[in-house]
């Protein structure tokens, strides 16, 4: 039988686009502060894997995750 495998899909907006085959998305969520109970905004930047250099700064994207192909870079650009 073959393995479920689990992808991890997030939505981001490209914020660099000045490596080859590779841009940086930034990915923000909202986490409650667990005393204030104020929502604060979150961002972390990965780096995806394009390999046309299709997109540029300010694009929304899906990123997925994959195999790892360099030390920081393990998801790939889906559209």
């Amino acid at each position: 039988m073959s393995e479920l495998k689990l992808l991890k899909i997030l939505k981001g907006i490209v914020v660099s686009d000045k490596m080859d085959k590779t841009v940086v998305v930034a990915v923000s969520r909202f986490v409650k502060h667990p005393k204030y109970d104020k929502y604060l905004k979150r961002d972390k930047r990965y780096k995806a894997h394009d390999p046309e250099n299709r997109f540029k700064i300010g694009d929304q994207v899906e990123i997925r995750s994959c195999r790892p192909l360099s030390k920081d870079k393990s998801f790939e650009v889906i559209g």
